[in-house]
């Protein structure tokens, strides 16, 4: 265990790693750290009640040390810990929904290795984010707080991977899926634990690559957002027929794919197929998007008769709207997507099981049937380096004159035929800008009015 002159105090703190929806840092600067993750164990028992935790880890050269770290102070405060391996996140999502217990995932997801960070769900994959418990466990770590000694916690083992996989089934009928070929990129990340089990019970055919676990990501980082690391997927894809690509990022919360022609999947469109299908077998459900998925997503929810919700950017925010309002399904731009059959948790094996579920039963290719759903032209996400974004927000609104503007999250302004949306990065100092329009040229003139303005403050 690490004893009190290894607990952290305020002047050692370094609280810019709490994020809005989970911690992130670095490992190799004194950011991230054991001995923070032990004051952070302790106050998830003291401040979030927290008398058990399952705890699962990805495969990061740091993560054991931060396992240590944490689970000793979740001890020291006399909570149990059940120790579930390297897993996917959305494995300790099942875990904690399933056995009603607070799940916490060590893992800095799609950031390189030199990066981890922690995911912290209450019992029923309840999100814990900067508005719902994690502040409060930030201030209750910055000021030392302790409590009087106590027993020392238990420490026990569980293999989830089989219960798991068998959850995933119970959502996404495995005979609904055809002899498809699939070729996936697991990125050394968390995916390959399980991926060979989940196609060993389909008649599709995986043609997996880097499905080993290695933290130091050898091959290329564990991020499908960025163009370049879908290479050697495309690749493969080039060398054979596959009906689908996907490629996950390192903690297989996200997936991302890639039609028959390569092309990749915006997360809009994923979010409309899956949302598609849900609702023909559930009509009238809620759908639950975040605001800068494309208009295309809530007029097909309408079109079907569902009731769309639009929300903020972000896990614990999807979650929760989730839960108020009973959505079946919540999608996001950035490739996550949530079911309430899975507890309201993101999870990127279900939506491959689902996109699965739509090709077998329409028969058309993916480059045919996404089209279906893709009305709109799109800029993709542009990040926008800037010393203050707020005001750079402020003065892009101000040279918006006939536009419509809303605050839920970030700058969103609606303005002719289009719309755009700039907002603060959660981890970077920078201003990510989304743009949508009737075409190309709507798109090109949206994103040339922000420009103008952000390289004027320059």
């Amino acid at each position: 265990m690490y004893d009190r002159a290894n607990t952290y105090t305020a002047r050692l703190v370094d609280t810019t790693v709490f994020k809005a929806y989970d911690i992130r840092g670095r490992t190799d600067n004194g950011q991230i750290t054991p001995g923070l993750y032990e004051a952070i164990g302790r106050q998830m028992v003291r401040v979030l009640g927290f008398t058990e935790v399952a705890v699962g880890r990805d495969c990061r050269d740091s993560s054991p040390a931060l396992f240590k770290g944490l689970t000793d102070g979740i001890r020291a405060a006399g909570g149990n810990v059940i120790d579930l391996g390297e897993v996917p996140t959305d494995a300790v999502y099942f875990y904690s929904g399933s056995r009603n217990i607070p799940g916490a995932m060590i893992t800095a997801s799609h950031n390189p290795a030199g990066y981890n960070g922690l995911k912290i769900c209450r019992a029923g994959a309840g999100p814990v984010g900067i508005e719902s418990g994690l502040a409060e466990v930030r201030d209750a770590v910055v000021e030392a707080r302790d409590m009087e000694p106590v027993e020392l916690g238990a420490l026990s083992e569980e293999d989830i991977v089989d219960d798991y996989v068998a959850h995933l089934f119970s959502i996404v009928d495995p005979e609904s899926i055809s002899d498809l070929r699939i070729a996936v990129d697991a990125g050394n990340g968390m995916a390959g634990v399980a991926l060979e089990r989940v196609f060993a019970q389909l008649t599709a055919s995986l043609h997996g690559i880097y499905l080993d676990p290695d933290g130091t990501f050898p091959n290329h980082p564990a991020d499908p957002l960025v163009e370049e690391n879908l290479r050697d997927l495309q690749d493969v894809m080039r060398k054979g027929e596959f009906e689908l690509g996907v490629a996950f990022d390192g903690d297989a919360d996200r997936a991302f794919f890639l039609d028959d022609q390569l092309k990749p999947l915006p997360g809009s469109t994923v979010t409309s197929l899956i949302a598609r299908a849900i609702l023909v077998d559930q009509p009238g459900a809620s759908v639950v998007h975040n605001l800068i998925v494309s208009k295309a997503v809530p007029e097909i929810v309408t079109e079907l008769g569902g009731e769309p919700i639009r929300t903020r950017v972000g896990h614990s925010f999807i979650k929760q709207v989730m839960a108020e309002s009973g959505a079946v399904f919540g999608g996001e731009h950035s490739g996550h997507y949530y079911f309430k059959e899975n507890f309201r948790a993101d999870s990127g094996m279900l939506a491959m099981l689902y996109l699965l579920r739509v090709l077998s039963r329409d028969g058309r290719p993916l480059s045919q049937v996404r089209q279906d759903v893709e009305r709109y032209a799109s800029s993709g996400e542009i990040n926008f380096r800037v010393a203050d974004t707020e005001s750079a927000m402020a003065a892009v609104a101000a040279g918006v004159t006939d536009g419509r503007i809303d605050h839920l999250d970030g700058l969103t302004v609606e303005l002719g035929s289009g719309w755009f949306n700039l907002r603060p990065s959660n981890t970077e100092p920078l201003l990510r800008l989304n743009a949508e329009g009737s075409s190309k040229d709507d798109v090109d003139s949206l994103v040339s009015l922000v420009r103008d303005v952000l390289e004027e403050r320059r």
